[in-house]
């Protein structure tokens, strides 16, 4: 199994080379894929599963420019320009996931509004996605944001300048590209800013770079529910679940976003045993999290592996003697 390096290099050490027999998580533009397994040279195949990763936006609800007690992006602080709901309303517009998906993941993902995509029964029928600049600059002019000299929108001395960070791969930089483009057009500056995936995802805490201290306006990645069941991956937007300086920056609301009525529809599932009324509550926080700009889904990303074609499945005798009772099992 190929590991460490890059994406592309992994994939090409597989589908290519034929050096390795599997590399999983291929975090690579499908166009390349489909060069590297093309032609009757090819030495493997890439494989697509359905999953519940969200690549996504999150907005930071604090400021990440002021220092409080020693902490950036300090819970005792507001965020001047994404507390505005019209930036939130105007960027939520502005994210162009069309073109991602035809231009970027091509198979490795699909176009969602949702922040659970899996299992069918959570997934929201209520949200839906709009990529218009035009509408932004109006939501945006409406807002009081109006155009300076240098084309950058400003209110009340505030000029509306991001900072938008995510780790280094292909795919994320191209994604970040379209989404600053598309800004540009409504008056935004985005800056972008790319770290170190071993950097971004680590959990350093004399670290400045990583996605749990959020030291930018807007981050991007990946997240999945990995049970059959939200509820822990639901948590990451609980008040008690904010990362920051006294809890070392280890529990999971990176956003800092705090909303009293989330907090007891999570409580509300913790304790819910009826299936579809907990189903509900789940929908209704998925919605609470899209539709008030705390996360904007971007790709529901499938899971994408590079395999050789000399691999084979063997069944084992186990496989023959539990056959029934393991297609049981996963029918319940």
């Amino acid at each position: 199994m190929k590991g460490g390096g890059d994406a592309v290099s992994a994939a090409r050490a597989v589908l290519q080379t034929g050096e390795y027999d599997s590399a999983w998580n291929m975090q690579v533009e499908d166009e390349i894929l489909r060069k590297l397994e093309s032609g009757g040279n090819a030495k493997g195949h890439v494989e697509f599963v359905p999953s519940s990763w969200i690549e996504h936006i999150q907005l930071n609800s604090t400021y990440p420019w002021t220092e409080v007690d020693g902490e950036y992006s300090s819970i005792k602080t507001k965020h001047p320009l994404l507390s505005d709901p019209a930036v939130r309303q105007a960027l939520k517009l502005l994210v162009d996931r069309a073109s991602v998906q035809v231009g970027i993941y091509g198979r490795a993902g699909v176009t969602t509004a949702n922040f659970i995509n899996a299992p069918e029964r959570f997934v929201s029928k209520n949200t839906g996605w709009d990529f218009d600049i035009d509408k932004a600059n109006q939501v945006l002019e409406q807002g009081g944001w109006k155009r300076q000299a240098d084309g950058i929108r400003a209110k009340n001395g505030k000029q509306l300048k991001l900072v938008f960070q995510t780790s280094i791969n292909a795919p994320r930089q191209k994604t970040q590209a379209i989404i600053k483009q598309a800004c540009q057009k409504s008056g935004i500056d985005v800056e972008l800013k790319s770290v170190t995936a071993s950097v971004y995802f680590s959990s350093d805490v004399a670290n400045p770079d990583t996605y749990a201290k959020f030291h930018s306006d807007l981050q991007m990645s990946a997240a999945t529910l990995i049970e059959p069941d939200p509820g822990r991956f639901m948590r990451q937007f609980v008040s008690s679940e904010i990362a920051a300086k006294d809890n070392k920056w280890q529990h999971r609301n990176f956003t800092r976003w705090r909303n009293d009525e989330y907090d007891k529809l999570f409580r509300a599932a913790e304790g819910e045993l009826d299936l579809v009324k907990r189903a509900g509550l789940f929908i209704a926080m998925n919605d609470m999290v899209v539709e008030d700009g705390v996360v904007i889904p971007v790709i529901n990303r499938h899971w994408v592996a590079a395999m050789s074609r000399s691999l084979k499945a063997k069944l084992s005798p186990w496989d023959n003697h539990f056959g029934n009772l393991r297609d049981w099992y996963c029918e319940v």
